[in-house]
């Protein structure tokens, strides 16, 4: 699999396990590091009139002097700056002395229109804001117009959380081995510009030996081996059922966006629950999805036991309050509701919105309940706002990414953590996490949290682990947005689900 995130501290094992394994030493892998994104500026800009490459102190300065050095032997008009000195006889040191180009101090480095700048201050480790000299490169590059090629990560950008106060904004990105979570979290995601993960020598068996927990949320993740199957014998019930909780009659559009794309995303058989005041309203509006009164926690376990679905959505619309408490906690019951002889593998709870809020005065009671042995899977999808209410002290850290906060939110609530944004990340408990990179902004929109949860849903009706299902859907989701574009309404997801759809199953012909 390559789409795994390395950590920086992941990537400096990474890095002794391949010296200590041969063929190359650090000055090899420095070579090949410097080879390759030389070879990048020589493809997209032949025709600069001259390279600026900014070397820091350690080994990403070191991959800029054998950049320069490269780019000079290849005829190109090449000026290095520096910013501090390489430990004597560090590989750095060494590609420093093989240069043999001037060196002058970055404060003197004044790129214009028509150049180009490589920086190679500083790399995926970097924990403080970087000097005023480079800053002032970079506000110049900017006014200037001058494409920025960053190795590793643009100067300034944590590769473990993407955060950053000052920066460069990079053109393209040149990175090794495989992508940083700071390459897809924001605010670093927006200023890597085009990502390239350049092979210089490790093989993956190295990157195998490190166990990766981290990943990018792409297809590979979990298309072969989790995504629904179908087979000539299936039929409605073989393919999961979704219950999905109604609000009241004023409030009822947001559960029916997640039950029809719910439907859409394969499930068999969908029923909205609907408050007996709110039926006439939804009968008008519904067609192949079901309809059933729900008033009390009693009417929620009679329709339990007597319809036996797979997974259900609670929030969208429905209401704050003890009422959304009660029938959280009901379907968490393990005693009644995971009950294997009567139902089946019980898919799991998706819990969003009103489902969430409900719980923000007493989130213990809900994570004690899906602490329980044999508790249904439970998926909670707050965004920003939410995120705080259930879980205060991890969300005002200032020390943990939102990688790292989503983590710590999976452990304690024992739940699938999809921790919504424009770099959503979804956590399991086991300390397994995605990070997406699909999303558009025309998804910021109301109601495309409720589709979302739908989504879910049926992946968990159709069997999916909830881990695997959690990340199906925010690809899923994302990507029928990315393709609608501007304009998007949370009216249009459902159907816009079907043609990518189509196309996850079509690439992989045992789906069918």
């Amino acid at each position: 699999m390559s789409n795994e995130l390395l950590s920086p501290s992941e990537m400096a094992e990474a890095d002794r396990l391949a010296i200590a394994a041969g063929p190359f030493d650090g000055i090899g892998l420095m070579r090949n590091a410097g080879a390759a994104v030389a070879a990048v500026v020589l493809k997209r800009y032949p025709n600069a009139t001259r390279v600026h490459v900014l070397c820091g102190p350690g080994n990403n300065g070191g991959d800029g002097y054998v950049v320069a050095r490269l780019l000079a032997e290849a005829g190109m008009k090449v000026a290095v700056w520096a910013e501090g000195k390489q430990k004597a006889g560090s590989d750095a040191a060494r590609a420093s002395e093989a240069c043999n180009l001037p060196v002058d101090h970055i404060a003197h480095c004044h790129p214009t229109q028509g150049e180009v700048v490589v920086d190679a201050l500083y790399g995926a480790g970097l924990s403080k804001d970087i000097s005023l000299h480079a800053s002032a490169v970079s506000g110049l590059s900017a006014a200037e117009k001058v494409p920025v090629v960053s190795i590793d990560l643009p100067s300034g950008v944590s590769g473990e959380s993407g955060l950053t106060n000052a920066y460069f904004d990079a053109a393209v990105t040149v990175t090794f081995v495989r992508k940083k979570p700071g390459h897809l979290l924001m605010p670093g995601r927006s200023m890597c510009g085009e990502i390239i993960v350049a092979d210089i020598g490790i093989p993956d068996g190295i990157v195998d030996q490190l166990k990766i927990k981290t990943f990018e949320n792409t297809p590979d993740l979990w298309l072969r081996w989790e995504f629904p199957r179908t087979s000539a014998d299936t039929h409605k019930y073989k393919r999961g059922q979704v219950g999905v909780f109604s609000g009241g009659p004023n409030a009822t559009g947001a559960a029916r966006l997640s039950a029809m794309a719910a439907a859409r995303s394969g499930a068999g058989a969908v029923t909205v629950l609907s408050p007996s005041d709110a039926m006439q309203v939804n009968a008008a509006h519904l067609t192949s999805i079901m309809l059933r009164a729900v008033d009390t926690v009693a009417d929620a376990g009679e329709f339990i036991n007597e319809r036996q679905h797979t997974a259900f959505v609670l929030g969208p619309g429905f209401g704050v309050g003890e009422k959304a408490r009660a029938f959280a906690l009901r379907l968490l019951e393990q005693d009644e509701v995971y009950d294997f002889k009567r139902m089946g593998l019980f898919g799991g709870i998706v819990l969003d919105a009103d489902g969430l809020t409900s719980f923000r005065d007493a989130p213990d009671v809900l994570f004690e309940a899906a602490h329980r042995t044999f508790a249904p899977s439970l998926v909670l999808t707050p965004h920003e706002g939410e995120f705080a209410r259930l879980f205060p002290d991890i969300a005002k850290s200032k020390k943990q990414s939102k990688l790292a906060k989503a983590r710590a939110a999976a452990a304690r609530a024992n739940a699938v953590i999809v921790y919504k944004g424009a770099d959503s990340v979804i956590a399991a408990p086991d300390g397994r996490a995605a990070i997406n990179a699909n999303g558009a902004p025309w998804l910021a929109t109301a109601g495309s949290g409720d589709v979302l949860a739908g989504i879910v849903a049926a992946l968990l009706a159709q069997g999916m682990r909830a881990f695997q299902a959690a990340c199906a859907a925010v690809w899923i989701h994302a990507e029928a947005g990315r393709r609608l574009g501007p304009g998007l309404i949370a009216e249009d997801l459902p159907l816009a689900l079907v043609p990518v759809l189509r196309e996850l199953v079509e690439s992989q012909p045992d789906l069918l």
